[in-house]
């Protein structure tokens, strides 16, 4: 009885992970126990360790083992420059595409008050203190192309200008409704070479 137990939890713990189903959990349970136990075992270190040690930036938010990121640590970063996104995986995706030189703000999410996501939970007060401080001089909003993600950046061009900074946002080529995450690397490197001052509403 125990073995079957500790089946059916390993295959209900696999499907906690996004797109995996009854299916794919039975599989990958199946996998591991039958051709790659060590390999199991090595992820459930990896995981044990990561959800242990991986915590916040405490000046950019994304995800760290240390009290500041490499990115926020580096000093051949452009303080001038300050690009706000949605998740980690938007950041890794411009980091990779383009040559940008400035910092970053990881939202962790967008507004979505559904969600029960406002202003504090995607820390707007750390990034009100980063942008009265009088060191950035443009808030690039690389939020994604959607409803929520159009109404993070119009909030986020409101709280810059209030702070005399410039905003600007990601330019031509992104799709209307599409992921920063999963788009190409050439289209992602147009959009933000060419990104524009945003204008205040008339």
């Amino acid at each position: 009885m125990t073995t079957t137990t500790l089946l059916e939890q390993l295959i209900q713990s696999l499907r906690c992970l996004p797109g995996v189903g009854q299916k794919s959990a039975q599989r990958m349970a199946f996998h591991l126990l039958e051709r790659d136990r060590n390999g199991g075992r090595l992820l459930a270190q990896a995981l044990s360790d990561a959800m242990a040690r991986i915590g916040h930036c405490r000046r950019c938010r994304d995800f760290c083992e240390a009290e500041l990121c490499a990115v926020c640590a580096s000093a051949s970063r452009d303080t001038q420059l300050l690009c706000v996104l949605e998740s980690p995986a938007d950041r890794l995706a411009l980091e990779q595409a383009t040559s940008y030189r400035g910092l970053y703000f990881v939202l962790q999410g967008r507004l979505s008050p559904l969600d029960g996501l406002g202003p504090r939970e995607l820390g707007m007060d750390l990034l009100t203190e980063r942008l009265a401080s009088g060191e950035v001089s443009e808030l690039i909003i690389a939020t994604n192309p959607t409803v929520e993600g159009e109404a993070t950046a119009h909030y986020l061009a409101q709280l810059a200008r209030r702070h005399g900074v410039k905003p600007s946002r990601l330019a031509h080529g992104l799709p209307l409704g599409g992921e920063l995450e999963y788009t190409d690397r050439g289209t992602l490197a147009h959009a933000f070479g060419s990104r524009q001052e945003v204008l205040p509403h008339h």
